[in-house]
């Protein structure tokens, strides 16, 4: 989720409930995810914020990449890239094997000799 929020972050600064609108949109991510997520993640000093006067209410939290949070996004959307490539190859149709990929097989036949047990 700390990555999906970092690329939210990262096209432009955002306030929590359009963070959570956006991320529930595309991720099924809810409300009540978004606020202790945001939390760590200023006290983990990826995010800072700073309020900013609202066209409807009270002015709004917004959050903002640090320099830190640049580079945990840049980190982790690599590891994330270079996972789904891994996983994309596994899952990726192998070809179907045909008779002519493989050498032919002498067959051997044994035939039984002697009398036939009665």
């Amino acid at each position: 989720m700390e990555l999906c929020v970092l690329a939210v972050l990262a096209r432009a600064d955002s306030y929590g409930y359009d963070i959570a609108s956006q991320l529930s949109e595309a991720i099924g991510m809810g409300e009540g995810t978004i606020y202790p997520l945001m939390r760590r993640m200023q006290k983990d000093e990826l995010v800072s914020t700073y309020f900013a006067e609202s066209p409807s209410g009270p002015p709004r939290k917004y959050y903002t990449l640090t320099e830190a949070g640049r580079t945990s996004f840049r980190m982790q959307r690599n590891a994330w890239e270079e996972f789904a490539a891994a996983v994309t190859a596994v899952l990726a149709p192998s070809p179907v094997p045909r008779a002519t990929d493989y050498p032919p097989t002498p067959i051997t036949v044994h035939k039984p000799t002697g009398n036939k047990p009665s």
